[in-house]
């Protein structure tokens, strides 16, 4: 029986991950919190290389179950799909992705997928301003592209929710006062 929750928080740059996040792994007991970047290889030779990482993190989570260990993930392979259905990616995901979402599903976790997004789509281009902070080369998007990324996350939500009742979907509108967003997670994750 799980005695730990794992929490994998997924959506578009500029929709607040960072931030929920590093809150999610100081306000959790006992949490790591780990950063995904996937692949910069979009060639078909990508795909062989997300799946192997991805496999691997999942063989990873299996040695951690039961440990009383929480965790949160800032990107997963949901990034993977999600790049590849807006056609990012020279190859489909797809395949892949519906296996490892099938071996997570079975992971013995409490699972929490968390959708981050901004129903006023306008909001990602100031975000994505980056002002204050760190601001890395390669992630340099437009607020369009948050927005359409934006779009295949809530649909991947929806799908997983329909499909696995197992795993606590749950999708933050994350414009609101940080105070409200934190209680919010709070209520819905039970911490």
């Amino acid at each position: 029986m799980a005695n730990s929750k794992l929490i994998v928080v997924e959506g578009p740059q500029g929709a607040g991950k960072t931030t929920i996040t590093d809150y999610l792994r100081y306000a959790i007991p006992y949490t790591n919190l780990y950063r995904l970047s996937g692949t910069a290889d979009s060639s078909p030779a990508g795909k062989k290389k997300s799946e192997i990482m991805y496999i691997d993190l999942l063989n990873y989570l299996k040695h951690l179950e039961n440990l009383s260990i929480n965790l949160v993930f800032d990107r997963t392979f949901f990034t993977e799909e999600n790049y590849c259905r807006l056609k990012y990616k020279e190859y489909s995901f797809t395949d892949v992705y519906n296996k490892l979402l099938d071996e997570f599903s079975k992971l013995d976790f409490e699972i929490y997928y968390i959708t981050l997004y901004l129903k006023d789509e306008s909001l990602y281009k100031t975000r994505l301003e980056r002002k204050n902070k760190a601001v890395i080369k390669y992630a340099k998007f437009e607020a369009e592209k948050s927005a359409n990324q934006q779009r295949v996350y809530l649909e991947m939500s929806d799908e997983i929710e329909k499909k696995y009742p197992n795993i606590h979907c749950i999708k933050i509108e994350n414009s609101k006062d940080l105070e409200l967003t934190k209680q919010e997670l709070k209520e819905k994750i039970g911490f």
